[in-house]
């Protein structure tokens, strides 16, 4: 096969596999939705203990059929693209590979194949098969927003964590052992459980000074809740907006562009060039 020939075969892959602008590549997603969903219902099924008594050779022999699929897929989509090392590495390539892991992994691990359920994840494809723009562009806006936020929410932790060490070890020096905070690693986690509300009650404390330290904590819990959601709703407000299409960059293999972009926002890669072989 002539270099050309190949590269013409690996262009005629890309869009198939890649793209859901065409009919053939929107009706191989589709397909391919599909046959995730049923490996999810298989696994989850093969769960139920009643069920596998009775049908575990369909079971088996569905499950190795869905991988056998989807890894050849996965093989395709490495093969085709322009930039596989960096497919490999990209959200859906991290994810795609994961999808049949597991199954590999139950030849020597029991028990491993209902990891197969990662497969699910593949599902969010779908906002780019069926063109739902408003989905891809309140993905793209969350996504932003949250990368926007997360040296504030870093800062933010690093608070909270210094405020539950600093309170669990007050509280082991007012309740001691005697009250079931044992050492201070309890303790911290009672502050944890208790700054963030959960309260699971297996620890409580008993003196007077440390149910007022307690309630001081649960009051200052319900402030410290709100703090990352402000932060998040503020990038969110400031999150660009500009509408998106389902164009996948060939290079960084980077979802959602404005409609009118010629390259890449991520890494300038031309979108409309033919791909390279």
């Amino acid at each position: 096969m002539t270099k050309q020939k190949r590269s013409s075969l690996q262009q005629k892959l890309y869009t198939v596999i890649f793209e859901a602008e065409t009919p053939a590549g929107k009706a191989f997603d589709i397909l391919l939705l599909v046959l995730i969903m049923l490996s999810v219902l298989v696994v989850s099924l093969e769960s139920v203990r009643s069920l596998t008594a009775k049908y575990y050779d369909v079971f088996y022999f569905a499950e190795w059929v869905f991988t056998a699929i989807f890894t050849v897929e996965y093989l395709l989509r490495l093969y085709c693209t322009p930039k596989s090392v960096r497919y490999a590495f990209s959200f859906f390539g991290i994810v795609d590979l994961l999808a049949i892991i597991p199954a590999y992994l139950s030849l020597f691990i029991l028990g491993s194949q209902y990891l197969l359920v990662i497969r699910v994840l593949r599902l969010l494809r779908a906002a780019r098969i069926f063109k739902l723009t408003r989905f891809i562009n309140a993905g793209q806006t969350l996504s932003t927003a949250i990368r926007g936020s997360l040296t504030k929410i870093g800062v933010f932790l690093g608070v909270v964590l210094t405020l539950v060490v600093i309170i669990g070890s007050l509280m082991y020096i007012i309740e001691g052992a005697e009250h079931g905070f044992t050492s201070i690693p309890t303790s911290i986690y009672w502050a944890i459980v208790t700054l963030t509300t959960v309260g699971y009650g297996d620890i409580s404390p008993v003196t007077p000074l440390g149910q007022i330290l307690a309630s001081f904590v649960m009051i200052m819990g319900y402030g410290i809740i709100a703090v990352p959601t402000g932060i998040v709703s503020v990038e969110l407000a400031n999150a660009d907006k500009a509408a998106m299409n389902t164009r996948v960059c060939p290079n960084c293999h980077k979802e959602g562009h404005e409609i009118d972009a010629s390259y890449c926002n991520n890494c300038g890669y031309p979108l409309n060039g033919e791909a390279e072989g």
